[in-house]
């Protein structure tokens, strides 16, 4: 498990623009459960989800389309939480970064860890609007 002074302030960057903190199992479930849209990132300490997935899904939540309800748990931290989200993000393999679109409880969208990886936060952002375009 990451150190909480690692982890806190990577936390903050989605937590303070609005994305709701899950630490637990029930949270996880109640959080993409609920009806309308859900966008979930699974945070990690990586340089990709640092230079490309953190702000590219900021930068995506700048469109007219978003989603109703915004969530995060943070791999290595947050252990039960993230193994319940990766339980309802299968057939996906568990991976982090991570960020998946959920539709009336149903999981709509998947950015995996190699759509992340290598690309600028512009072409994540990008990728999320198209499905907000079509999802919410």
């Amino acid at each position: 498990m990451y150190p909480a002074d690692l982890v806190l302030p990577m936390k903050a960057e989605l937590t303070d623009k609005g994305f709701q903190d899950l630490t637990t199992p029930a949270e996880v479930d109640t959080a993409l459960k609920q009806s309308g849209t859900t966008l979930l990132v699974i945070n990690s300490v990586c340089g990709c989800a640092a230079g490309a997935a953190r702000p590219g899904v900021l930068y995506s939540l700048t469109g007219e389309k978003k989603p109703d309800h915004l969530a995060t748990a943070f791999a290595g931290y947050d252990s039960d939480a993230v193994a319940e989200a990766r339980r309802l993000l299968a057939p996906f393999p568990p991976s982090s970064p991570c960020v998946a679109l959920f539709k009336d409880g149903e999981l709509v969208h998947m950015l995996e860890r190699h759509h992340i990886e290598g690309n600028p936060a512009g072409a994540i952002a990008a990728n999320l609007q198209a499905a907000f375009d079509e999802y919410c």
